[in-house]
């Protein structure tokens, strides 16, 4: 296709979806892994990443954002109790099972028996939802084997402790990668339950540490998940709203973090997406200053720097759609321009990426590259 004949498609009604609609995981346009790092704490902590998304076919009908960056994954959760200069060495899963069990056998907690038997009963509906979950293949087997454990000795922790925030953050984060595990056409685990019991899990973290931020960014990645599921309904827009706020806490409590003013930028163009179009407009140039916020932190941060491209592209044909009253406010040509050389930087950081590929075949007519 000719420069020109682009430029005539983009300037005349052709209008880029800015995200793609839901889709099972394996089928994801852009796809976001989480990379090995070494653990430092006796706790495991996020990870931020970072990761390459997988290749993909190329589609010049529209200009998609990335995914959100999921900042935690429980590859990197060490057993509770293990000391720092434990954490290298290879462990068997008959040590591991000991260890398990000779925790079980230790003195009882100072709660009460009927805290303890109330938190156990809280803990049952959580362990059925992950005894359920099977894998799709066997490395998804083998991952929620130890899934499981790990929730198992969460579980543990939480009846000595009820105020274990840290156990259920681990917990909730345990749940959100079980989730991941899920068939997309099962409903017995559904994805949507895991993700459900991950965020009271959350909810409860949060409550009893307040800043705890890393808490307030992965549950806000499972609410957004929980509102792909549900399209452009009013229960979405609830969802997407709820993540907005705790993206918003996360930065509040760790505001050096790129990827949550990414994530946080997504979950606004989502919004915008869905509420009324009086409000439209207001939301994605919030968006737009996540964007560059997060820019401003991590100059070649190219998925922060892609996504501001697709929503100015997306803000560009809603000006030229429907107008503007402000004379004031930027034109649309100017909004395409700018559009274009966000798309172009990202895609100079990360040329083998075929959705910047993409997109930058469809905006290059609108500046010289």
């Amino acid at each position: 296709m000719s420069e020109t004949t682009e430029g005539s498609e983009l300037q005349n009604g052709f209008q880029p979806q800015p995200r793609p609609e839901p889709e099972p995981e394996s089928e994801l346009k852009v796809e976001s892994q989480p990379e090995q790092q070494p653990e430092e704490e006796l706790k495991p902590e996020p990870v931020v990443t970072d990761a390459d998304p997988k290749p993909e076919p190329n589609n010049e009908s529209s200009i998609q954002s990335n995914e959100t960056t999921k900042q935690a994954s429980t590859d990197q959760v060490a057993p509770p109790g293990r000391r720092k200069d434990e954490e290298n060495r290879t462990f068997t899963m008959r040590e591991l099972l000991s260890e398990l069990k000779s925790d079980e056998d230790d003195a009882g907690s100072p709660y009460s028996q009927e805290n303890t038997q109330r938190q156990s009963y809280q803990n049952n509906a959580a362990m059925e939802l992950i005894n359920s979950v099977t894998g799709t293949d066997e490395e998804g087997r083998s991952r929620q084997r130890i899934l499981v454990y790990a929730a198992r000795r969460y579980a543990t922790a939480l009846e000595r402790n009820p105020e274990d925030y840290d156990a259920l953050y681990n917990w909730a984060l345990v749940l959100q990668e079980s989730a991941d595990n899920v068939s997309p056409d099962s409903t017995s685990p559904s994805k949507d339950a895991l993700l459900e019991e991950a965020c009271k899990k959350y909810d409860e973290a949060t409550r009893l540490c307040p800043t705890l931020h890393d808490a307030f960014y992965n549950w806000a990645i499972a609410i957004s998940d929980r509102a792909k599921m549900r399209g452009r309904t009013k229960e979405a827009e609830e969802l997407w709203e709820q993540a907005t706020k705790n993206y918003e806490k996360a930065v509040q409590l760790n505001w050096n973090s790129p990827q949550a003013l990414n994530n946080w930028g997504l979950a606004l163009q989502e919004l915008s997406a869905i509420v009324p179009a009086r409000e439209k407009q207001k939301i994605v140039r919030t968006a737009i200053s996540k964007f560059r916020a997060a820019i401003q932190l991590q100059f070649d941060f190219h998925r922060a720097i892609y996504n501001l491209g697709t929503v100015l592209y997306g803000l560009a044909e809603d000006t030229l759609r429907q107008g503007s009253p402000n004379l004031k406010e930027v034109s649309p040509d100017e909004l395409y321009s700018q559009s274009a050389i966000y798309i172009a930087a990202a895609h100079a950081l990360k040329p083998n990426y075929s959705v910047y590929s993409s997109a930058l075949r469809l905006v290059r007519s609108m500046v010289s590259i």
